[in-house]
C-alpha cells in the first residue's frame, strides 16, 4: 500500500481557553485536518514560524494547505487600508507568504483556502478587493452561494458542474498575480477560483477557492491536492 501523502495546514496564533488554561494557542478548526484525511492524506500543522525556515518545512511536505483566516495586511499589496479591512496578522502573513512562496518553488502542490487564495494571488504580484457585501451569512455564520467553474481549468477537471458552496469572506481578487487564471466565478462575477495557468495537463499545481471547501462534505477539491502530492 503506498504511503499517504503528508500535507501541511498553516494554522492561527490567537488566544484560547481550554480546560483550565487560557492563553495563546496555536489553533486550527477540526475540520480542516478532517478534511485532508477524508480525501486520503496526513494532516501537519503548520504554526507561524521564522519565513527563513519555509523552505525547508516545504521540503519535508508532499503538499500544503493555506487555510483561511485574517484579512492580508494591504501593505502586502501596496494600497491604503480600507476602514473594514480587519487588523494585520503579520507574522501569518509573512510565515505563509514564504511557504508559499518555497512551495512554487519547490513544485508542491498548494492549496489555497479563502485567505490561502488571496494570499497566493498576494505572493504572485496581485491585488485584492478590500471589502464586497454578501458572501457571508453575517457575523460568524457560513453563507452559501452557487460557483461556476471556467471548462478547461484545473479546477473544473474535479468540479465539471455548478455547486453550492459554504462561503466566508468580505475579500477577492482583484488584479490577477502573475500566471494565474479564474477558473470559477460567482454569479455576481467575483473569482471564486484561481490557478496556475499550466493546466490540468500537468505543470505546477497550485490552486486557490475562496469558498471554504472543510466545511462541506464534498472531497474533490481536496482529493485533487492530495492526488497531486501523491504523484
Amino acid at each position: 500500500m503506498p504511503a499517504k501523502p503528508l500535507i501541511g495546514v498553516t494554522t492561527y496564533l490567537d488566544p484560547a481557553a481550554w480546560g483550565v488554561w487560557d492563553m495563546r494557542a496555536a489553533l486550527l478548526p477540526e475540520v480542516y485536518p478532517r478534511l485532508v484525511q477524508g480525501a486520503g492524506g496526513i494532516a501537519a500543522m503548520l504554526p507561524p514560524d521564522a519565513p527563513a525556515v519555509a523552505a525547508d518545512a516545504v521540503a519535508r511536505l508532499d503538499g500544503l494547505v493555506v487555510a483561511g483566516g485574517a484579512d492580508v495586511d494591504p501593505a502586502r499589496y501596496g494600497a491604503d487600508r480600507d476602514p473594514r479591512t480587519g487588523p494585520a496578522a503579520d507574522e501569518r502573513d509573512a510565515w505563509e507568504l514564504a511557504l508559499i512562496e518555497a512551495a512554487l518553488a519547490h513544485g508542491t502542490p498548494v492549496l489555497g483556502i479563502c485567505r490561502g487564495m488571496q494570499l497566493l494571488n498576494v505572493a504572485l504580484g496581485g491585488t485584492l478587493v478590500q471589502h464586497l457585501d454578501g458572501h457571508t451569512g453575517g457575523v460568524g455564520v457560513f453563507g452559501a452561494h452557487t460557483v461556476k467553474p471556467v471548462p478547461g481549468t484545473r479546477y473544473a477537471s474535479l468540479v465539471a458542474e455548478a455547486v453550492t458552496v459554504p462561503t466566508y469572506h468580505h475579500q477577492a481578487v482583484d488584479r490577477l498575480g502573475t500566471g494565474l487564471t479564474p477558473s470559477a466565478h460567482a454569479e455576481d462575477g467575483t473569482v471564486e477560483a484561481v490557478e496556475l495557468s499550466d493546466g490540468p495537463a500537468g505543470g505546477r499545481w497550485a490552486l486557490g477557492v475562496q469558498w471554504h471547501p472543510e466545511m462541506d462534505a464534498d472531497l474533490r477539491v481536496m482529493q485533487g491536492l492530495v492526488a497531486a502530492a501523491s504523484a
